[in-house]
């Protein structure tokens, strides 16, 4: 019983929780990331992709406006 609660626990750390994690680190940090963060990130999405693939539904994250300076 113990093996199953660990199971499912660390598949909905994985599933959910660190998808979760890992969108939110997104939305700070898309526009001032580094290119070495830059390429932190794409191993992030890569790796927990079941995870954000179940997300993605429910979350809409649109591009920040673009200052125009006259």
């Amino acid at each position: 019983m113990v093996v199953a609660l660990l199971y499912l626990a660390l598949a909905g750390a994985y599933l959910l929780v660190m998808p979760a994690a890992v969108l939110l680190y997104l939305r700070l940090r898309w526009y001032t990331a580094t290119s070495i963060e830059r390429g932190f990130m794409y191993f992030l999405v890569f790796f927990f992709f079941p995870g954000l693939l179940l997300l993605s539904p429910f979350v809409n994250f649109r591009p920040r406006r673009r200052q125009v300076e006259a």
